[in-house]
């Protein structure tokens, strides 16, 4: 299965808030699409759901123009959309049913979820009676009802406590393990590299970047090295005189206890730098590449003016 995004564009007035969006979204994998408020990201979520028509482009579903009709979609809005006054089954009976559902399938399916969600005990309760993190199952749960093939979520995690997350961590990989497209909006970035192998940054209505996490990680220079140690008081002059002309520095990284930030003028050289830290003998508890992280990432694509 595979949603792709091609050429989109989009007017709000003379405000031109999307230029040229082009992405891919395959089953089994999720899609980061990431960007500051105002970027774009609503927008191009809104034309996949049927909810805005491009002024140019279009989407496809598996080489074919998305049919809603046909294609089951399920959302999860940053801004919850529940009902606070009505019962919890008869909402997600009849959310199912505006998807679809027959009354009989619609009733299995909130009973199943409710109870996947460990809810099974608020079925008859009214939403506002829930705490913040237990009305958010809840909003999950209407999203999955209709079993969709395309599932678009749009900060899941914003307020959860460690708990209720590690619960939606796992109905959101089952999801995606069930071969269902993913698309992911957060701007928690830990999640962002949990679940999603490929990233779309937005900025300005246009993609800065986009691609698999790993490829681009592996795009930026690979010359720092994090040496954690007990002994990095002697093994940064080590270093030093070691690999004179081949280092650039080597300092105790701020924060972070027992680890020194070494960086090499050739990434090449980290083979010999290992060799050369285990023939002294010292006593080594990690050594790595240091990668940036997403949040290095997301910010240097953002920054204002790019």
């Amino acid at each position: 299965m595979e949603l792709n995004i091609r050429g989109i564009e989009k007017h709000f007035g003379e405000k031109e808030v999307l230029k040229d969006i082009s992405l891919t979204a395959k089953s089994g994998a999720a899609l980061g699409l990431l960007g500051r408020n105002g970027a774009g990201k609503t927008t191009t979520i809104r034309i996949v759901m049927g909810v805005f028509f491009p002024d140019k482009g279009e989407i496809l579903y598996n080489g074919k123009p998305l049919d809603r009709k046909k294609v089951r979609i399920g959302y999860m809005p940053e801004e919850r959309g529940l009902y606070p006054k009505k019962r919890i089954d008869e909402q997600l009976i009849y959310l199912a049913m505006l998807r679809g559902m027959n009354k009989a399938d619609a009733r299995q399916a909130c009973d199943k979820w409710l109870d996947r969600m460990g809810m099974n005990e608020y079925k008859v309760k009214k939403l506002e009676t829930l705490s913040k993190g237990n009305q958010q199952k809840i909003q999950l749960a209407a999203t999955l009802m209709c079993d969709p093939q395309i599932i678009i979520l749009d900060e899941p995690f914003s307020g959860l406590d460690p708990v209720n997350a590690m619960l939606l961590k796992d109905v959101i990989k089952e999801m995606i393990d069930g071969g269902a497209v993913v698309l992911f909006s957060s701007h928690q970035m830990n999640y962002i590299e949990e679940f999603c192998d490929s990233i779309a940054i937005l900025n300005g209505g246009k993609i800065v970047l986009d691609g698999r996490i790993t490829d681009i990680k592996h795009s930026y220079p690979r010359n720092k090295i994090a040496v954690t140690s007990s002994q990095i008081e002697q093994i940064a002059p080590f270093v030093l005189q070691y690999m004179s002309g081949e280092v650039l520095s080597a300092e105790p990284e701020k924060g972070v206890e027992n680890t020194l930030l070494i960086r090499l003028q050739n990434p090449a050289a980290k083979t010999k730098l290992l060799q050369g830290l285990s023939d002294k003998g010292f006593d080594i508890d990690a050594f790595r590449v240091c990668e940036p992280s997403m949040n290095d990432i997301f910010v240097q694509y953002t920054e204002v003016g790019i």
